[in-house]
């Protein structure tokens, strides 16, 4: 079983979508996940918490996004992926579930906003 950890703040627009598009996929691939979220209210939350922007998803610890695994600027900041509405694409959530590396084609990156949805 995967352990999805959402990583977000109160009122963060993509929180409730990327959950229902992480779990539409396991679905799909029929990979069972245990889902915990975890709101952060704080710069000491959001840098305990390994929060690269909200939302941040870690797939059993490590980073949804292979790009991020390595950044540390954690922060109550917003979390734009550039995939289809500011969320991962599924190539993205397939790859991280399996445990996979995303095909090279895949160009999503994160960029973060400060104070955007907060």
């Amino acid at each position: 079983m995967k352990q999805v950890r959402f990583v977000f703040f109160e009122g963060c627009p993509n929180h409730e979508p990327i959950v229902a598009l992480v779990q539409s996929v396991a679905d799909e691939l029929n990979i069972p996940v245990e889902i915990k979220h975890v709101k952060v209210e704080s710069e000491e939350d959001a840098i305990r918490e390994k929060l690269l922007g909200s939302p941040t998803v870690l797939v059993d610890g490590v980073d949804l996004e292979p790009a991020a695994r390595t950044r540390t600027n954690y922060a109550m900041s917003c979390r734009v992926y550039t995939g289809p509405r500011g969320l991962p694409d599924r190539e993205m959530v397939t790859a991280a579930l399996r445990g996979e590396e995303p095909q090279a084609t895949s160009s999503a990156q994160t960029t973060t906003h400060r104070n955007c949805c907060i």
